[in-house]
């Protein structure tokens, strides 16, 4: 038995190995990064300061939750062709024979026109049709377009990525100030850091499946260079949000000295020669191996890629607790007693 999932340029046929079960279904919704975009939508909707019903602050969050799923089994459905041929992502439903194509699509649109609905009609039109433009976005521009055409895919489609909590912020107040879109910036201008470290040790497999990315099209020296240039933007950019008060003391300490560490990672990655030698994973034929088993020679490459998400997970950590906590106890009080909202 199997099945052919057709694109505009390949087909793929892959084996079924056996029936789908739930699990897959769930593994096509990408639940790691969702749980990113959920926690990062979060912050921006307690940022906003607004009371909210805990019932609609649920409803939105369960929304973006969707819609990230929803992008996420769009993008398996229409990368199965490349996702075969990569180590990293060969194990997919849909390459690997567990889901068919077509089911993969169909979650997709379902799960798309329900978040979008269910957010516009709950919460508020804007935060839908934010919502609706962050889905399109990765599942079309990102996914069928820049992933396949330019070295600047990750920088240009990171920007789905880092609307989360402007979507957040806006289902809480209906509107997307400055310090909502100043947690859109920072999340944007942390993509290319942190995927670049990552497709230095990894290019191999993004040869094998044709994406270019930057160090196969630009070169490795090329690719560090423009990390250590994003980081040196980057992160001053984390401090921002302490001038405009989105940001107190405590989330100051945390970017100020992360930033530091994250510069030193950069500029030692820029001195490596991390990508120059092929096969930088110790085994790139285990499909089981892990993003940070790398050879000598792309450790300054993973140790800046692993780094970059616990950074970004601090500062929007830290964001969320100074938010809780700074709110005055009546106000905590209102906000999760049904009546008591503003």
């Amino acid at each position: 038995m199997s099945e052919a999932v057709s694109h505009p340029e390949k087909t793929v046929v892959a084996a079924a190995v056996r029936p789908a079960r739930w699990q897959d279904f769930i593994q096509l919704l990408k639940p790691r990064v969702m749980s990113l975009v959920v926690f990062t939508a979060l912050t921006g909707l307690v940022c906003a300061g607004t009371q909210v019903n805990p019932v609609l602050a649920g409803v939105a969050i369960l929304c973006i939750a969707v819609g990230a799923g929803a992008s996420g089994a769009l993008n398996m459905w229409y990368d199965a062709d490349i996702d075969a041929k990569m180590r990293r992502t060969r194990g997919r439903p849909v390459p690997a024979g567990r889901v068919q194509g077509a089911d993969a699509l169909a979650l997709g649109v379902v799960l798309s026109l329900f978040s979008v609905m269910l957010m516009g009609m709950a919460l508020n039109w804007l935060a839908a049709g934010l919502l609706a433009f962050t889905i399109f976005f990765y599942a079309v521009v990102y996914t069928v377009w820049l992933k396949r055409w330019t070295a600047q895919n990750i920088v240009i489609g990171g920007l789905a990525g880092a609307l989360p909590p402007v979507i957040g912020w806006a289902a809480a107040t209906g509107t997307v100030p400055l310090n909502a879109w100043l947690l859109c910036a920072i999340i944007f201008m942390w993509t290319p850091p942190h995927f670049w470290a990552l497709s230095l040790y990894t290019s191999e497999d993004y040869q094998k499946a044709g994406v270019p990315m930057m160090p196969l099209v630009a070169g490795p020296a090329s690719t560090r260079r423009q990390i250590l240039i994003y980081s040196l933007l980057f992160t001053p950019l984390c401090l921002a949000p302490v001038l405009t008060g989105l940001g107190g003391v405590a989330y100051l300490a945390v970017a100020g000295l992360g930033g530091l560490v994250f510069l030193l990672l950069a500029w030692r990655l820029f001195r490596s020669h991390a990508g120059e030698a092929a096969g930088e994973r110790n085994d790139p034929s285990d499909s089981k191996g892990g993003l940070y088993d790398v050879r000598a020679g792309a450790k300054d490459a993973r140790n800046l890629f692993a780094f970059s998400i616990l950074y970004l997970t601090l500062l929007f950590a830290t964001l969320l607790v100074e938010h809780l906590a700074g709110a005055k106890p009546l106000a905590l009080l209102s906000a999760i007693v049904p009546g008591g909202f503003g």
